[in-house]
């Protein structure tokens, strides 16, 4: 059994089940105060790193509860609606320039930025002994991830990768059928998404265009590479291009796959391919993909194959063993376990999981509960940036499973089953696409500035 394995083995069974915050309280760990926590009655100033899009969500979220001090975003037009909603808080479009004025008042962030700036990102504010919520993918490569797995121990800080779904209680319940054999052993899992949403399979570059005044397009591009303003990359569809996003893989997968990666305790796979693509490009990712991720038998468990689509118009027909009619997850997005004795399918995030066929159902009794229910993925995060255990979707938890996902966005780029060396983050048999394991970074925007 890995050293990963057993590290997720070690938070699941303990600190998911040690449940909400120990009776003694906070204040029974003396040397919190002096790492920067804080009461529990007391909240967080949090700067919202990316204040457009997804920016809203995590920031109103965390507002709920926290104090909102500033927001970061090169786009002061796409920042607007929380400029008016938070008028008190400082404005940047620099997250170094906020960092400088702001480090000694500032106690968290949330990043909700495009994936290519989740690394430095993140990176800066654990330096700097800050709280991080991270949207998902994690990171755009793998050693990113694997860095910022790294600094999140280093730094003691409380981390949470963006994917609510490992917080959902349908999530939970659904590993517990598989933990309770319901379903036998799995063997293969197949999930799906009716991503993209935005352009992909371009058959030309992104057209030029003068930057607007209201953009810091500088910052805005962070560490990629200087390239001429597009309205076809920002502000929306960034996540179709290889510097800037992960396709539909990386938007997605980290929910729909979230349930099987808890459930079946998915360490690193030892082979990807990318087995169909359509609308293939030069400029963009495909407008549609599907992909096989090879895992290892991992201790007692058998070893599984995962296959995910992309692109899908509806639930996918070519699932082994379905019985004609059944509705999967919830039809555009999902999941399907298949074992040796039966099937179980779940929504995006883990949520209304029921046995296949659904007349299973009728006779269907919970298995007894063994994992917590979380108090949202939000609060989760918090509840460790003030003391409490190690939010569900921690870095420890996030960036091995961030990092399964994005081989597949290599494989994209490269034909033929791919072979992984996770210890030595290397694709053995393909030097080129070992290449875009680690990104290139723009001179000036050094990860550890």
């Amino acid at each position: 059994m890995s050293k990963t394995h057993l590290n997720r083995r070690h938070f699941f069974l303990g600190s998911l089940l040690a449940g909400a915050v120990p009776s003694a309280g906070y204040s029974s760990v003396p040397s919190l105060s002096k790492m920067g926590y804080k009461s529990p009655n007391e909240k967080l100033n949090v700067v919202g790193i990316g204040a457009g899009g997804k920016g809203r969500t995590d920031i109103r979220a965390v507002a709920e509860t926290e104090n909102i001090v500033g927001l970061v975003d090169p786009d002061d037009d796409r920042a607007s609606e929380m400029h008016e909603e938070f008028p008190k808080a400082a404005r940047f479009t620099d997250f170094r320039k906020m960092f400088d004025k702001m480090e000694k008042e500032v106690d968290a962030v949330t990043v909700s930025t495009p994936d290519h700036s989740h690394g430095i990102i993140s990176t800066w504010a654990m330096q700097r002994g800050k709280h991080v919520y991270t949207q998902k993918p994690l990171t755009r490569t793998i050693w990113e991830a694997r860095e910022l797995a790294k600094a999140a121990e280093k730094y003691g800080v409380a981390t949470q990768m963006g994917n609510q779904g490992y917080s959902n209680d349908g999530a939970r319940e659904c590993a517990e059928i598989v933990w309770a054999g319901m379903i036998g052993e799995v063997k293969e899992v197949h999930a799906w998404t009716n991503r993209p949403i935005w352009p992909q399979g371009l058959a030309a570059a992104p057209k030029k265009a003068k930057v607007p005044k209201t953009m810091d397009w500088d910052s805005w591009l962070n560490i990629a590479e200087k390239r001429p303003y597009s309205p076809e990359i920002a502000p929306f569809a960034w996540r179709g291009f290889e510097e800037y996003g992960c396709g539909a893989l990386g938007d997605m997968a980290c929910h729909i796959l979230g349930t099987p990666n808890m459930a079946l305790g998915l360490d690193a796979p030892t082979s990807v391919e990318c087995l169909k693509q359509e609308g293939k490009s030069e400029h963009s990712f495909p407008s549609k993909a599907e992909f096989k991720f090879k895992f290892p038998a991992r201790g007692s468990r058998g070893p599984v194959d995962v296959y995910w689509y992309d692109g899908m118009k509806a639930q996918p027909t070519n699932i082994p063993g379905i019985p004609a009619g059944e509705k999967l997850g919830e039809g555009r997005n999902g999941s399907v376990f298949i074992g040796t004795k039966g099937m179980l399918t779940t929504g995006t995030y883990g949520e209304d999981a029921w046995l296949l066929p659904s007349s299973n159902m009728k006779d269907y009794e919970a298995p007894p509960q063994f994992l917590t229910r979380s108090p949202g993925h939000y609060r989760d995060w918090i509840r460790a940036a003030k003391g409490g255990d190690a939010a569900c979707s921690n870095f420890a938890v996030a960036a091995p499973f961030t990092e399964w996902i994005l081989l597949g966005v290599i494989a994209m780029r490269h034909e033929g089953e791919l072979q992984w060396d996770a210890e030595k983050m290397e694709i053995t048999n393909n030097s080129k696409a070992t290449a875009m394991v680690k990104p290139t970074i723009r001179k000036g925007w050094d990860f550890f500035g």
